[in-house]
């Protein structure tokens, strides 16, 4: 592969969604359940934003004190995910190419971008796509 392949040949292809009306604790199941940190957030079809595990983790008190979880639980059940997600994110295209994303996704505070065929999510590529990417790329020199 080449710096100028398109980001579709590095991208996650089944790509696992939240709905704009999921509840913040099915996001986290839903997380867990497919080993994910990203989401892209569907309403009526069309992307709507995406929501990040870090997202998530900055309403939490997580293991920080013992016996939190009920804490955790209130502030989950006073927000919605329209108020914890990203809007509007920002995306590529299928045929753009890597170093379009990486130079993105170095310059900014997020680590995953959907990937758009007009205006359907095909795929989503993140830091990690791109670590793999180039680790590849090293061994196979």
């Amino acid at each position: 592969m080449r710096h100028s392949d398109p980001v579709a040949s590095i991208m996650t292809k089944s790509v696992v969604f939240a709905d704009s009306k999921d509840s913040l604790r099915k996001v986290t199941s839903t997380m867990k359940e497919h080993n994910v940190r990203h989401l892209p957030v569907v309403s009526n079809g069309k992307l709507a934003g995406i929501v990040s595990k870090s997202d998530i983790l900055r309403l939490s008190f997580g293991d920080m004190y013992d016996d939190q979880s009920d804490a955790d639980e209130t502030i989950f059940d006073m927000l919605t995910l329209e108020q914890v997600m990203v809007g509007n994110p920002t995306t590529v295209k299928e045929d753009d190419s890597i170093a379009d994303a990486a130079k993105i996704l170095s310059s900014v505070e997020f680590h995953a971008l959907p990937v758009m065929k007009g205006d359907q999510i095909v795929g989503i590529v993140s830091t990690t796509d791109l670590i793999k990417y180039l680790l590849e790329k090293i061994n196979n020199q």
